[in-house]
């Protein structure tokens, strides 16, 4: 294998190209990215960079002084895959022939139009929503995912009134449960956020720009800005009629294998076989691009490890690791709920598949090491 195109140029992107180095691929790699700017940290974007504690430059993934003798193609959109060929279209009417792909165009926000109404995905979204949060004094969030729940926390901090609107009965619910969920949903009220639960949006209320939101139950919220936290589609409508398989994302085991011999997927816009969801969490776009290459090179991949995510919310750090399913019981091991700070296990059958930390970083580290231990299943 001479030459490789990784098709993402964010942070699993990234990630792709220095497991290609790292697992002395000396060959051409190609970088391409929908967006101008070169990778980027996404996290900071709902937190630091909201509230002006960290600038564009304190983003930058890539250091000065790293080589990794790729070339890049930024503001440059793969618009087909050609496997036969192991060729990739490009918007600007190009075609990269190579002996690899590496499927790495990550995902992007649900949105809901109108002025004022933003989603936070990228560097530009964020901007955006900096320059319209500095004139705002009303905000109302839709969605009390990762996403709500920190632009909430990072509206409030600006001495903004914030209100959040979530359909299910607690936020997170889907990855920690309900009764974690309603854990997590009292921080909003310990920091004066109202938070509605279990109550959809009718519509959006104003002309030129937007003015309110409409609820089911005909509630009215007044708002100068709306932030839609409503999930995110993955960037897959170029592999139409690829022979890849996409249900919900490019379907891959969990080395990264397609199926496609030369064609490896990783981060956002993959769903491992068997799972209706995708990993769409900075660790695993830091760690599972490393075993996609592998798979790639025709190396023995590396067993993935539990998977990881933490939230920042009102000077409060949520740590989870593992898989919950329904079912699954859940007990508290250390610390109170009420102290906002806790450490709790979820068991199935007996056994230990997932933890959940409130502020209790060193316990929880422990025990993320206890389930990385063992391979997790997809």
């Amino acid at each position: 294998m001479e030459k490789v195109a990784i098709v993402g140029a964010s942070l699993a992107g990234l990630a792709a190209a220095r497991a290609l180095r790292r697992q002395s691929f000396a060959g051409e790699i190609i970088v391409i990215g929908a967006e101008h700017h070169a990778p980027y940290d996404r996290p900071p974007l709902s937190k630091d960079f909201l509230t002006g504690g960290c600038s564009v430059a304190d983003l930058a993934l890539v250091d000065d002084d790293e080589d990794l003798g790729v070339r890049w193609r930024l503001g440059t959109t793969a618009t087909r895959l050609d496997p036969a060929g192991r060729g990739v279209h490009l918007d600007t009417g190009d075609e990269i022939r190579v002996d690899g792909v590496v499927i790495a165009t990550g995902a992007r926000a649900r949105k809901l139009g109108g002025a004022g109404v933003h989603t936070l995905r990228t560097l530009d979204d964020a901007v955006a929503l900096r320059d319209d949060l500095r004139r705002a004094g009303r905000v109302v969030v839709i969605g009390a995912g990762f996403i709500g729940a920190e632009v909430a926390s990072s509206a409030r901090s600006l001495g903004l009134d914030v209100t959040v609107v979530e359909a299910l009965p607690a936020p997170l619910a889907g990855p920690l449960g309900t009764e974690m969920g309603e854990v997590c949903a009292r921080l909003h009220g310990d920091h004066g956020v109202r938070l509605l639960t279990g109550t959809a949006v009718s519509r959006l209320i104003g002309s030129d720009r937007v003015e309110g939101v409409e609820l089911a139950d005909g509630t009215l919220l007044p708002a100068d800005v709306v932030v839609a936290g409503i999930g995110a589609v993955p960037n897959v409508e170029w592999l139409d009629g690829s022979g890849l398989t996409i249900a919900g994302g490019v379907v891959t085991d969990p080395a990264g294998a397609t199926g496609l011999p030369g064609v490896v997927a990783t981060g956002d816009c993959a769903v491992f076989a068997g799972s209706a969801l995708r990993h769409e969490h900075w660790t695993h776009a830091l760690e599972h691009p490393a075993t996609a290459v592998a798979t790639l090179l025709g190396r023995t991949a590396a067993p993935a490890r539990a998977p990881y995510f933490w939230s920042d919310q009102y000077g409060v750090r949520l740590q989870f690791a593992g898989h919950r399913e329904p079912g699954d019981q859940v007990r508290i091991v250390e610390g109170d709920p009420e102290q906002r700070s806790f450490l709790a296990l979820y068991e199935r059958d007996g056994r230990p598949v997932a933890v959940l930390g409130m502020d209790q970083p060193r316990l929880f580290t422990r025990w993320r090491r206890q389930l990385s231990a063992v391979p997790q299943e997809a």
